[in-house]
């Protein structure tokens, strides 16, 4: 069972509130990402994603888009690694840093089938479902898969536990754009299992945009994520 008490999701909106306000006022958040910022809807995701790709398709070019699917992505975060997080990446030291390790210990879980009720387990990694504080915690802790995306010049952009990365170029260099998109997301699963969270290379779709002169151009009819062969598709559905 994973209900909160009342009083525990009010202090939470009061310690979000200060956390907002210190992420903000130090420019702590990274732009391409809409989840839970007030005016950053999935309106204001699908718009950014899809306005990129219209630029580049005006340019002749042909777009690699790869949506990426995380499996449980709220309930396998290392507590020590989000605490470690907080302090170095985002200055959340002292107090405030021992009242985030006090929220995420000492919980417990129990689940009920038929009736019957389980017995309690610690909560050892993951953030409290239905919490406050959860989806903005897990937005922190996933941040830096930023910098593995940018490192490889491509364009990406996040919401909650979704990502979608992209890259352009002619149909005649599809081929470059491929593999860097492939290389891109092997460092993202390197990154992702070293930060105890999954990717779902089953769920992850991929998709060459542009206009349907110039995606016909192009040769290659899959991509190789994580070892497996993933066809493209001629639509996809973002958020």
């Amino acid at each position: 069972m994973s209900n909160l008490r009342f009083i525990s999701k009010t202090l939470e909106k009061v310690v979000l509130t200060q956390l907002r306000n210190h992420l903000s006022c130090n420019n702590l958040l990274e732009i391409c990402r809409c989840a839970y910022r007030k005016d950053h809807s999935t309106e204001t995701a699908v718009l950014s994603v899809l306005d990129g790709l219209l630029v580049s398709a005006d340019e002749r070019l042909v777009s690699l888009v790869a949506l990426l699917d995380l499996s449980a992505a709220f309930d396998t975060l290392d507590h020590t690694i989000l605490l470690q997080r907080l302090e170095m990446t985002y200055g959340v030291r002292g107090t405030v840093l021992d009242w985030f390790a006090s929220y995420l210990s000492e919980r417990f879980q129990s689940v009920i089938v038929d009736g019957v009720v389980s017995a309690s387990r610690p909560l050892v990694y993951g953030v409290p479902q239905g919490s406050v504080l959860g989806p903005v915690l897990f937005t922190l802790y996933s941040q830096p898969l930023s910098d593995v995306i940018s490192d490889h010049d491509c364009d990406y952009h996040k919401y909650a536990d979704d990502t979608e990365l992209s890259k352009g170029a002619s149909p005649d260099q599809f081929d470059s754009v491929q593999s860097c998109i492939q290389t891109c997301i092997g460092d993202v699963l390197i990154w992702m299992n070293s930060n105890k969270l999954k990717l779902n290379t089953d769920k992850t779709e991929v998709m060459p945009v542009g206009s349907a002169s110039r995606v016909a151009l192009v040769e290659s009819e899959c991509a190789n994520i994580g070892g497996n062969s993933v066809p493209f598709k001629m639509s996809v559905k973002y958020l």
